[in-house]
């Protein structure tokens, strides 16, 4: 079963999120990128693999390298920016009719 890739998610590129699950539960950081069609999400500093780097030309010495790996979204939160507590998110019309995202917990439209 293929999915929409036009999917709309609770967290966005840039969106300030809590892990709610696995090894960095607890743990918080900004959104690197989101891939819609693995339901997956990039976070900056959260969930670091090690990856060993050939030599090339374009760098001889080689080694290991730390770097982000996704995160299923079912385990990220979105963080409140008025509170700084993970939150969930609903969608309401805005002011130029638009869906808007807002936080469960405050009623505060979150921008984004």
């Amino acid at each position: 079963m293929e999915r929409n890739s036009k999917a709309k998610f609770h967290i966005k590129t840039g969106d300030t999120v809590k892990v709610i699950s696995g090894d960095d539960k607890g743990k918080t950081g900004k959104v690197l990128s989101v891939d819609t069609k693995k339901r997956r999400a990039f976070v900056e500093g959260l969930n670091m693999i090690t990856k060993h780097v050939k030599p090339t030309a374009a760098k001889p010495e080689g080694g290991i390298d730390k770097k982000e790996a996704s995160i299923d979204i079912s385990n990220l939160m979105l963080v409140d920016p008025k509170t700084g507590d993970a939150t969930r998110i609903g969608r309401k019309a805005g002011d130029n009719g638009k869906l808007v995202r807002y936080s469960k917990k405050t009623g505060e439209v979150i921008n984004g």
